[in-house]
């Protein structure tokens, strides 16, 4: 079985409704039958937060899988220190796929352009809004032709 990498990217403020969640829950069940068993995640938004959710259940319903969660630090010094915003034990592994850059937003930037360029598939949820990381993010994606789905 193949193993690719599926990553998220919304808004970090959403109304998490249940008919976004089966949206989602859909899309997360798809991924994984076309192959994909690790999910990379940034922890910036309602949305990831829910996504993590999503994979944890399945996770736990079905352990054949062998669903691998990641937590991506946007700066390697990260790898080394405890963070706040995010619990280790919570993810099965902290990858840090970028150099270093200077300043919080910058690298929150490349660290999601990394997160992309290593996924097959990534799940969006935004809507236009040219200042926003997560549609930055979408551009990003589409640019580098990923199989994305937009659930906004």
């Amino acid at each position: 079985m193949d193993n690719f990498v599926c990553s998220f990217f919304g808004h970090r403020d959403v109304e998490i409704t249940d008919e976004l969640t089966e949206k989602a829950t859909k899309e997360i069940e798809r991924v994984i039958v076309e192959g994909c068993r690790t999910f990379y995640f940034g922890g910036y938004s309602d949305f990831d937060s829910l996504c993590y959710r999503i994979v944890t259940q399945i996770k736990e319903e079905k352990p054949e899988l062998d669903l691998k969660r990641i937590y991506c630090v946007s700066q390697e010094r990260y790898l080394r220190k405890k963070v706040r915003y995010f619990n280790r034990d919570d993810y099965d592994d902290v990858v840090y796929l970028m150099p270093s850059f200077e300043g919080w937003y910058k690298s929150i930037y490349y660290r999601n352009c990394a997160m992309i360029d290593s996924s097959d598939f990534v799940i969006f949820y935004c809507e236009e809004k040219p200042e926003s990381g997560a549609y930055k993010a979408y551009k990003y994606a589409l640019k580098a032709k990923k199989k994305i789905v937009n659930l906004f």
